[in-house]
């Protein structure tokens, strides 16, 4: 369904309406086919088995009501209940969202960023930043860190002197500028003829069994895995409202659901990232590269630079940048 504008369904929507037993509507950011929005239905389906069908989770694809960038103000008007979403998507209200949301090269694995969200101060100034807006903060998940796709060697940060990557804008595209890379703006689309002609040397792409599947270890044998620079931190929140008007009981249902829905798509596309990595090293073609400690407290540092600047755009995302770089220091990671 071609989706509608915020002010055009506004004028539809009644009054919230609660009862004990509810189905709430969520718009992920993830296409119907993604393995991802796949995962995320096994999460809906588990909120009605632990609540024994007193929530039901209605998960639509991306674009199915609004516009991927809109759900916040959707959820806020009512027009949706909740959303399964990448929170830089909102760095335009804020640049807190974006910092917070991918803080380039802060972690070396997804439970980092799980620890920061739950004993780090992340889960608090998730609700600091979307609360004002009518939501709430359930949790977080994360497809996992992300891969590098290269024609050439990469062994260090030394190496992307010079590095045509594709990278997005923003953030991603500064802190690879920051570390000697000439970043090249591509929809991902154009990624695999772009690193066969010699358009790019290398690109952020996505996780390593994507990049297998897709062919790009044909054009670019020599992977980084585990990835040292992009994790996105994909938010589940909804409706402040709706929120309140349920149970403990059920907020903590709903909490605990989320994390263990984090910890499953974790190991799930873990495990088919080790399959992909076992295959393209079995091929005798693809040069797998795994940076050393040292190699991404490097590229850490000079991300450290970028995320200042970030900072000093709001007041929330310099606290953002405390709390981050506070967890990062306790744990050993800077």
């Amino acid at each position: 369904m071609k989706h509608l504008t915020i002010a055009a369904l506004m004028a539809s929507v009644a009054g919230p309406a609660f009862a004990q037993d509810m189905t709430l509507r969520f718009q992920s950011s993830d296409p119907a086919g993604n393995p991802n929005f796949q995962l995320q239905q096994q999460w809906a389906e588990s909120v009605s088995d632990m609540s024994d069908g007193a929530i039901e989770i209605e998960l639509l694809p991306v674009e199915s009501i609004v516009a991927h960038n809109e759900t916040q103000d959707a959820i806020a008007a009512g027009i949706l209940d909740g959303h399964v979403t990448d929170t830089s998507y909102f760095a335009g209200k804020d640049p807190a969202f974006g910092l917070i949301a991918n803080p380039v090269g802060a972690y070396g694995d997804p439970q980092e960023m799980l620890d920061f969200m739950y004993e780090g101060g992340g889960k608090e100034l998730m609700n600091e930043l979307v609360n004002p807006y009518g939501l709430q903060f359930i949790g977080a998940t994360t497809p996992g860190l992300e891969a590098f796709v290269s024609k050439v060697p990469l062994k260090g940060v030394d190496d992307l002197e010079g590095l045509k990557v594709r990278a997005p804008e923003g953030l991603v595209q500064q802190v690879f500028a920051a570390a000697g890379a000439a970043p090249v703006n591509l929809p991902g689309s154009e990624v695999f003829t772009s690193l066969d002609k010699g358009v790019i040397d290398a690109a952020d792409y996505t996780v390593f069994s994507t990049n297998q599947a897709q062919g790009m270890h044909d054009v670019a044998p020599h992977p980084v895995y585990p990835g040292f620079h992009s994790m996105p931190l994909v938010e589940i929140s909804m409706n402040k409202s709706k929120w309140d008007s349920l149970s403990e009981e059920q907020q903590t249902m709903l909490e605990t659901s989320v994390q263990d829905f984090a910890q499953m798509q974790i190991e799930t596309l873990n495990e088919a990232d080790q399959q992909a990595v076992e295959e393209a090293k079995a091929s005798g073609e693809v040069t797998v590269h795994d940076w050393s400690d040292e190699e991404r407290a490097k590229f850490r540092q000079i991300a450290q630079g970028e995320w200042e600047k970030v900072a000093e755009r709001s007041d929330n995302a310099q606290k953002v940048y405390d709390a981050l770089t506070a967890y990062l220091s306790e744990q050993g990671l800077m």
